[in-house]
């Protein structure tokens, strides 16, 4: 994943009202119900079809097992019968008694090893597909547009991609094999009843249509609660992760009862879902059971009736119990199976709607791209960087939702090498401005041009390539600090990672731990302070070369002192290069060539930071609130101006 794409999970729309947001839940309490249980099921079906080969040689030897173990009753109904005639006539024949009860033996050992092999292949066989459905889930990631993470909560989406395909794992590993296995089963057994008795066949498979009227009627409401059970699971999964992230400012603010009081509301909600899908899908078991019971009390009776009148032999009809006892058996596995496929079937629904999701559509295969080829990289390598890097809006209009205009016939033109800085009130736009700038997300009209070129007509990949970013929120992977800085690059070699590492002062502070930059880290990291972190963060994007850079309050982490050095750092990054910064703090962009000021997604301003002083608008008033202290009367005028400003009221300055 790259640090652009990074955003997409730490940027949020800043017009996205406590409106829409609870629009947003409804919406998701909407959908918890199931939507297509025979879809879906046909779906996880064609998931097995992808390693047929493995599944049909497991399948193979499962009819091997089910012959065998078919056939083994017969000849032991046969050891009965010899014995029995024994017994009657006073000549036991022993040796023919030996060879069937050997036969036997040697039978349901050769059945045993088949069945083993058989599940060993197919559980080898599920992995395949789950490893699968796994890589399937992390490429979509990559290819679903910011907007989706912005609509749906984490904790939901982590639920799906983790909890929902284990439990797929385990209802294709138990419940498949069991269903192959029973299934094979209860053919061979029904095939051999009619053959001895078609009477008593009828009774046994009289059973049959009572089990699946059973699981008819419960199934599809067991499978509905299962639904919830996990949209339920994927809701307390959300609340934990933000007790977790936010632990710190719910101990500050003093909200651990409200929290504790939120987690007992959702984990009520799960356990309620719970209760009633483990209790619909429990009675499928009892109801299969006493319907099985009765069958067998029916076929004693009649065998035994059949024996005295001379249909059938002793042993033919102790084989035939047994044959029903084992024919009862499958189909109550079938029963209890249930439980587990309703389950996993409502959580392969909530990974196929993930999977199912609109995606990014990008531009054709060999399209036009900007310059920024291994060339151009060499170039920037020598400190000859090329004059390209402008960026053109023109025209440019976006909104998150139809009923809330944001950005509107915006106009703008960067020159290479430029600083831009973007200043404004939250939710101004300013964010959303760099966010169309790489494509996450498409424009409602207008277009951008990079180098001449309409973004809209390369790959995101390729497009991507040509910027750097340093977030406000320092993002680090799991690894050491030479492997985040080499983030940037990956085929960067150690000395540039080092000389990309004084650049940005992270050696300072690297030096001095005990493993320097063997030293390991991780998002959450305690080992070095935010400041440290961000520090990395900028020597990743000094080691990638980009051809425009984008510094989201970048050094929003850093203390006073570092800040100087980091500014320094930042001025030989930007050399040559366009640079979008987004500031709040205005003192780190006085010397940007351009400030934009943004209001609604309007330039109510542009100009240097002198030019704008002098024209004493909107950007002097933010100066002015934020380096001095005003009189009474000043602070009067500076509060009416930032009401007119928040209004949109400010007349706009002459651009």
């Amino acid at each position: 994943m790259s640090e652009q794409e990074l955003s997409e999970q730490n940027t949020n729309p800043p017009q996205q009202s406590e409106k829409d947001e609870k629009k947003g839940r409804q919406q998701k309490v909407k959908t918890a119900k199931a939507k297509d249980f025979w879809g879906s099921l046909k779906r996880l079906a064609a998931l097995l079809g992808t390693e047929k080969r493995i599944l049909i040689v497991a399948i193979a030897l499962g009819i091997v097992t089910v012959v065998l173990n078919v056939w083994a009753p017969l000849l032991l109904g046969a050891s009965i019968d010899v014995i029995f005639d024994g017994q009657r006539t006073g000549a036991m024949d022993y040796a023919e008694l030996t060879r069937l009860i050997l036969t036997v033996l040697l039978m349901y050992l050769v059945a045993q090893i088949s069945q083993w092999w058989s599940g060993f292949l197919l559980n080898d066989g599920v992995m395949r597909i789950i490893y699968k459905l796994r890589g399937r889930i992390e490429d979509k990631v990559h290819r679903i547009p910011l907007a989706y993470f912005d609509k749906n909560q984490r904790g939901d989406l982590l639920s799906r991609t983790t909890n929902d395909v284990d439990n797929v794992q385990q209802a294709l590993q138990q419940g498949f094999a069991s269903l192959v296995n029973s299934v094979l089963q209860v053919l061979g057994i029904a095939i051999i009843m009619f053959a001895l008795s078609w009477q008593l066949a009828l009774i046994a498979l009289v059973a049959v249509p009572l089990s699946g009227f059973v699981v008819g009627i419960i199934g599809p409401r067991s499978q509905r609660r299962f639904t919830q059970q996990w949209a339920a699971t994927g809701s307390l999964n959300g609340h934990i992760e933000e007790a977790f992230t936010g632990h710190s400012l719910v101990r500050l603010f003093g909200q651990a009862a409200s929290m504790e009081q939120r987690f007992a509301n959702r984990n009520t909600e799960l356990y309620d879902a719970s209760f009633r899908a483990q209790f619909l899908s429990g009675m499928i078991m009892p109801l299969m059971q006493a319907v099985n019971l009765i069958s067998y009390v029916a076929i004693a009776v009649v065998g035994a009736l059949q024996v005295t009148a001379g249909t059938l032999s002793l042993g033919q009809v102790t084989a035939f119990i047994q044959y029903s006892r084992e024919f009862n058996q499958p189909l109550g596995q079938l029963a209890g199976m249930a439980n587990m496929v309703q389950s996993g079937v409502a959580s392969a629904e909530r990974v196929f709607s993930f999977l199912d999701a609109e995606e990014e559509e990008d531009a054709a295969a060999e399209p036009t791209q900007p310059e920024r080829a291994e060339q151009a990289a060499a170039e920037q390598e020598a400190s000859e960087h090329d004059a390209g890097g402008e960026v053109v809006f023109e025209d440019v209009s976006f909104s998150y939702s139809a009923d809330t205009p944001l950005i509107q016939d915006l106009n703008l033109v960067a020159h290479p090498g430029q600083t831009v800085a973007i200043v404004g009130p939250t939710g101004a736009g300013k964010t959303t401005l760099v966010n169309l700038l790489m494509r996450f997300y498409e424009l409602d009209a207008g277009r951008i041009l990079l180098d001449g070129v309409d973004i809209t007509s390369v790959s995101r990949e390729q497009l991507r390539r040509n910027f750097g970013m340093v977030l406000q929120d320092a993002v680090l992977f799991k690894g050491t600090i030479m492997e985040n800085i080499r983030y940037g690059r990956l085929d960067a070699t150690d000395e540039e990672v080092y000389e990309a590492a004084r650049a940005c002062y992270v050696d300072r502070f690297v030096q001095t731990l005990p493993e320097g930059y063997d030293t390991e880290v991780d998002v959450d990291s305690g080992a070095i302070s935010a400041g440290e972190r961000q520090l990395i963060t900028i020597a990743r994007a000094f080691l990638s070369r980009p051809t425009v850079l984008i510094l989201d309050e970048a050094t929003s982490a850093v203390d006073t002192r570092t800040e100087m050095l980091v500014q320094q750092a930042m001025a030989a990054l930007r050399s040559g290069r366009t640079s979008f910064v987004i500031a709040h703090r205005l003192s780190t962009i006085q010397d940007a060539d351009v400030i934009l000021v943004l209001e609604k997604g309007q330039i109510v301003e542009q100009g240097s930071h002198s030019e704008l002083m002098a024209a004493r608008g909107a950007y002097y008033q933010l100066q002015r609130s934020q380096f001095t202290m005003p009189s009474v009367s000043e602070d009067q005028e500076i509060r009416e101006s930032a009401v007119a400003l928040a209004t949109g009221q400010l007349p706009v300055t002459e651009q």
